[in-house]
């Protein structure tokens, strides 16, 4: 048996001390924080009670014009308790090269995007981010950009959506308006 000395020098100081708490993986969307486009840290938790559509997306993808058909589901629905978080992502051939200035520019020039966007982030791989890893334990990674998840009041993931289904289309559409009832 080590002395208790020995113990200390093999282990974090958070071990020794007492002040280890084992974490849990989170069990909603809404206990995760993510950086927005400016780079000021938001808590996810200022969208809980909102049914939430988190989408990666990208500048320079043939799914880029599902911007238009984003923002518009936005507005119809915001006022309902609906939000749209945009996560950038550059895995999917390169398609978003930008800047964060260059991202928001060029979504609020193109497509008038008024619904939040977040900083560049890994959706796939060892390095996917937080929110990516919670979203993706039940439901998959993103195949490609505008992939989107669709989640509930509650923070968990009530379905995936392939980058194919349009955000105005029936399948998503029928999703959005029972989980906003």
């Amino acid at each position: 048996m080590l002395p208790a000395a020995c113990l200390a020098l093999m282990l974090p100081a958070a071990l020794t001390s007492g002040d280890y708490t084992p974490r849990r993986p989170p069990m909603s969307l809404y206990e995760l924080s993510a950086n927005r486009l400016d780079g000021k840290a938001q808590a996810l938790s200022a969208y809980q009670g909102k049914v939430v559509l988190v989408v990666n997306v990208a500048s320079e993808c043939g799914f880029t014009p599902q911007y238009a058909g984003l923002e518009k589901l936005y507005e119809a629905n915001k006022a309902k308790g609906f939000e749209i978080l945009g996560f950038p992502c550059n895995q999917f051939g390169g398609q978003e090269p930008g800047s964060a200035a260059a991202i928001q520019t060029f979504c609020q020039r193109n497509f008038g995007v008024t619904f939040p966007l977040f900083e560049k982030v890994e959706v796939k791989g060892a390095g996917k981010s937080p929110v990516y890893t919670f979203l993706t334990a039940q439901h998959g990674e993103p195949k490609w950009n505008f992939h989107k998840y669709l989640v509930g009041k509650d923070g968990k993931v009530i379905a995936a959506y392939p980058s194919n289904v349009e955000p105005e289309g029936p399948e998503l559409k029928a999703a959005l308006e029972a989980a906003l009832r």
